[in-house]
């Protein structure tokens, strides 16, 4: 095994669903976590930002776990690790955080013992802990993934966004749990409520890997999950009806929200026009929402090259600031 003195990973956010692909396409976005991980004599964590407060500084914590994963699983050893992070990717948004947060570990392990499993290996790991594959999918690889999980292994596609494809999401000032977003969906479904997801979501992976952004509004359409959590987003149900109208290809629910999600065409004359929509739509509701425009991620899960032994602020500030 060659241990490496420390490692440093960069992961990208991600959103899920895109309307009807519930729980099995993913899009990587560009909004980022960083990740140190050195070999220790004691487990340390240095955590920075306002999104990691709270989280816990001992051997509980996810990062170390999951890092204890990859190593037990290639059968080496390394109980004590220093651990470093900073992320602007919002917690329990639908922006991927946990998810992001899984694939940022499983990399940093494997880098830092000489990246003896492969990316399937790894994806097949980050999905047993986060039980379905969108998320992790997307910020491992990067771009659109459309996936499908047995149980045990990931099989996967990854479609190139096209070139004018942006985003713009508007992250609401609340939290929302992924558990209680997952409760209000109903366990069974009519069959023509099924055949519809169906049918959307595979004329919104065809879109998407066709590049015909024209046909993202007819494709986006949901049935199965959408719907059922409107009620805890209010302003939700209005938007994903009345998007399109101000500019958007499209518009869902990302992840399990509250986070919205639309895209948008980058050249489109009206994305001033959409951002102000959204903002006075959650703002009539009495929710303060930030707005950001979001690329794509292309490249998913980035170890950096270790030219230099500044700290890992200075090297992550560099990053943003790139």
């Amino acid at each position: 095994m060659s241990l490496k003195p420390r490692v440093i990973v960069k992961v990208p956010a991600s959103t899920a669903n895109l309307g009807p692909g519930f729980d099995t396409l993913g899009m990587a976005l560009s909004l980022y976590a960083w990740l140190e991980m050195k070999p220790a004599e004691q487990t340390t964590f240095h955590l920075h930002g306002d999104h990691l407060t709270g989280l816990p500084t001992d051997k509980s914590n996810l990062i170390y776990e999951v890092a204890q994963m990859v190593f037990n699983e290639a059968g080496v050893s390394v109980p004590e690790l220093e651990i470093s992070m900073y992320s602007d990717i919002p917690l329990t948004r639908g922006l991927g955080s946990s998810a992001s947060a899984i694939v940022a570990a499983l990399a940093a392990a494997n880098a830092l013992i000489g990246t003896p499993l492969s990316d399937a290996k790894l994806l097949d790991m980050a999905t047993s802990l986060e039980k379905h594959p969108d998320n992790v999918g997307a910020s491992l690889y990067g771009g659109i993934i459309t996936a499908a999980w047995d149980g045990s292994r990931v099989d996967h596609i990854r479609i190139e966004p096209h070139q004018d494809l942006q985003t713009l999401v508007i992250v609401p000032d609340f939290e929302l749990s992924t558990s209680k977003a997952r409760n209000v969906i109903p366990q069974q479904f009519d069959k023509s409520d099924v055949i519809h997801n169906i049918s959307r979501s595979s004329l919104l992976v065809a879109a998407l890997a066709s590049g015909r952004l024209d046909m993202i509004q007819k494709a986006m359409s949901d049935r199965i999950h959408q719907p059922y959590r409107a009620s805890l987003v209010p302003g939700m149900a209005e938007i994903l009806e009345h998007a399109v109208s101000h500019g958007a290809l499209g518009a869902a629910l990302s992840g399990a929200g509250p986070t919205v999600l639309t895209l948008v065409d980058r050249h489109d004359t009206r994305k001033l026009e959409l951002e102000q929509y959204l903002i006075d739509t959650m703002s009539r509701e009495g929710i303060t929402a930030s707005a950001l425009w979001l690329d794509p991620d292309l490249d998913g899960v980035f170890v950096l090259p270790d030219q230099d032994e500044s700290p890992f602020m200075d090297r992550v500030k560099g990053e943003v600031n790139a």
